[in-house]
């Protein structure tokens, strides 16, 4: 993706000194030297020339005492939103599990590695703040070999929810494009904008914020999910067809589940239909909230301290919401093979189920307002959410093999 990047403000002082943990993750990030083709060729990773012989996201959490990949200390990325240490949680454990799937291994993040894959290229998280979330974590893991500059004022849209980032030594261009919904919406709430205001879908026109810019992107990544437990009114052809906890006894009533289902068909339709978009999109999948006693405006929490098993069965509306999105997906990865585009399926709503440990809980504050509140939707930075982008990295590799073999 190309952006004007002259006179370029530094996302973060270049010069800061990193201070490295003594942990197995950084040592092999430190290390990481070999050429990316041939470390590919002879890894058992990705499950030699089947790659369905290894699946990733079927698995366990188990202890792993060497810690995480940075501290709130080594990463000076870290929002307030997402850090536990810095607002003093007082429990550790949390960083200290990896995933660990049946039968074979998921890499450690090899940030070295990850570069040389993007080197040349963009890739665009697309969505909630989740989405940034996830972001907000990659950049942690890239931090202990490089910084990026924001060029977020040298965007052609510079809208002001969206983050363009560059990599100059890389040539990478790093975004995070602000869409809650996927599809265009509007607040319709007389008293204003609120937590739980009411807001109008447009359930068939893809958010301008994205599909304006996408097709510039190499790497996709949408998620999408907590907005649509708000009251919302559903629109289709300009009409008002249904709404969602709207209160209106002459509106039709529908579930979060058509409207969430009738943004990810107009996504990936819009995505499809793409004349110039040659990408590769991933969908990560539905991110569990974990509040106990009580919902997020009635003083609910999330205060475990280790990770659920498996027979605490995923509640049926996040799965409900999986079924949903995947789906879609399902139908969109088949058309896409008929026209050479590639879907990936970032599997983590089972698996982040199992983490009610990782949230910020009273231990974030609010990007908005300087408080702290009970966030059990984000994650702790560093945390479970870092494997998402273990997960990532290993399916980007493997798309590359894929491309080779074609």
């Amino acid at each position: 993706m190309k952006f004007h990047q002259t006179s370029c403000h530094k996302f973060l002082v270049s010069t800061l000194s990193l201070i490295f943990i003594t942990s197995i993750p950084l040592i092999l990030l430190k290390n990481s030297h070999t050429p990316l083709s041939s470390s590919l060729r002879r890894s058992t990773e990705l499950g030699g020339d089947d790659d369905d012989k290894c699946d990733v996201f079927s698995g366990k959490w188990v202890i792993y005492p060497q810690g995480p990949y940075y501290t709130n200390e080594t990463c000076p990325l870290i929002i307030d939103q997402h850090n536990c240490m810095k607002f003093g949680r007082p429990d550790l454990q949390f960083m200290k599990w990896r995933w660990k799937p049946f039968g074979c291994e998921l890499p450690l993040f090899d940030a070295t590695q990850f570069l040389e894959i993007v080197r040349g290229k963009s890739m665009a998280f697309v969505g909630d703040s989740v989405g940034r979330n996830q972001m907000q974590s990659l950049l942690c893991l890239l931090a202990h070999v490089t910084y990026a500059e924001d060029i977020s004022n040298k965007s052609p849209s510079a809208l002001i929810y969206s983050t363009h980032l560059f990599y100059s030594e890389y040539n990478f261009t790093l975004s995070a494009l602000w869409s809650p919904f996927l599809v265009k919406y509007k607040e319709s709430d007389p008293e204003g904008h609120s937590f739980n205001s009411l807001m109008s879908l447009y359930l068939d026109e893809a958010d301008e914020e994205w599909a304006n810019e996408i097709k510039n992107f190499d790497y996709v990544i949408i998620s999408v999910g907590q907005w649509f437990f708000r009251p919302l009114l559903y629109y289709q052809d300009g009409q008002l067809i249904g709404c969602h906890k709207c209160n209106h006894s002459n509106i039709t009533s529908l579930s979060r589940y058509y409207g969430y289902k009738m943004a990810f068909q107009t996504t990936f339709k819009t995505l499809l239909s793409l004349k110039n978009y040659e990408g590769v999109t991933f969908l990560r999948t539905f991110s569990a909230a974990h509040f106990e006693n009580g919902d997020w405006n009635n003083g609910g929490s999330c205060d475990r301290t280790r990770p659920f098993t498996k027979e605490m069965k995923i509640e049926e509306y996040n799965k409900e919401f999986y079924l949903t999105q995947v789906e879609e997906f399902r139908k969109a990865k088949a058309e896409g093979i008929q026209n050479g585009l590639r879907f990936v399926l970032i599997n983590v709503t089972e698996i982040m189920w199992l983490r009610p440990d990782g949230h910020p809980n009273r231990y974030g504050h609010s990007m908005n307002r300087n408080v702290s509140v009970n966030d059990c939707v984000h994650w702790c930075l560093p945390g479970p959410i870092d494997t998402w982008n273990e997960f990532l990295v290993y399916l980007m590799k493997r798309e590359l093999l894929l491309r080779e073999k074609d």
